[in-house]
Parts: structure tokens; C-alpha cells; sequence
């Protein structure tokens, strides 16, 4: 079941990319899991206002291949997730592996073929 239009899903984007930000400091995160943090707040934002939908600036990446790029990047935070546990972070284990569960969810709900 398709609930999350387009729309919804660039304000979603947003949002998370203000929750990444402040996620280090709310979760007293380590340096590590802390960089890490912000290195994929940056990523994502740049991945939301590249891509063609309500709220892109610039309009350059398709939404399905959005999609697609996200879908990829939980699984990878999947393993990320792993790593920090192998290296004694529980923080960033935990952070890591809802993040990517949560990621899933909204690529899974989310209609990336609906028009604006």
C-alpha cells in the first residue's frame, strides 16, 4: 500500500535531514558514529534537493531512482550498523540499524511513480 505521495515523502526528506543533524547530540553519540552522522545528514540532503519532486531545488535525479538510492543506502546502513557494534558502539548499532529499518519503511510505502 502506496501512502506516502511524492510530496510528502520531499518533507519527510527534510525532516530527516534535521534529525540526522541533532541526532549526535539527543543520542550522545560517539565521535565516530557522531561524523558518521552528519557525513550522511549532508549526503541526504544533497540527494533531496537534487532530486525531481515538490520540494527539489535543482531538479536533477528522478524520483524513482531516489527511491532506489535510498533503498540501497539502509541496507548498506544495515552492515553500517553491524560495524559499530563489532567496534563497541551500541549507540550507533542501535541508531543505526532503526534508521535503516525505518528507511525501509518509507521506501516500502511510498508511491514513487505517482505525478506531483
Amino acid at each position: 500500500m502506496k501512502i506516502i505521495s511524492p510530496k510528502i515523502h520531499a518533507v519527510l526528506d527534510y525532516l530527516v535531514v534535521i534529525f540526522l543533524l541533532a541526532s549526535p547530540t539527543i543520542f550522545n553519540m560517539g565521535e565516530r558514529s557522531g561524523n558518521f552522522t552528519y557525513a550522511l545528514a549532508v549526503i541526504h540532503f544533497l540527494l533531496t534537493i537534487l532530486t525531481r519532486f515538490e520540494f527539489g531545488l535543482i531538479k536533477i535525479i528522478p524520483l524513482p531512482l531516489h527511491g532506489i538510492i535510498e533503498f540501497f543506502v539502509a541496507i548498506a546502513l544495515v552492515f553500517v550498523s553491524f560495524w559499530f557494534n563489532k567496534n563497541g558502539d551500541t549507540v550507533g548499532y542501535y541508531f543505526y540499524l532503526y534508521f535503516a529499518l525505518a528507511i525501509l519503511l518509507v521506501f516500502t510505502i511510498t508511491d514513487y511513480k505517482r505525478p506531483k
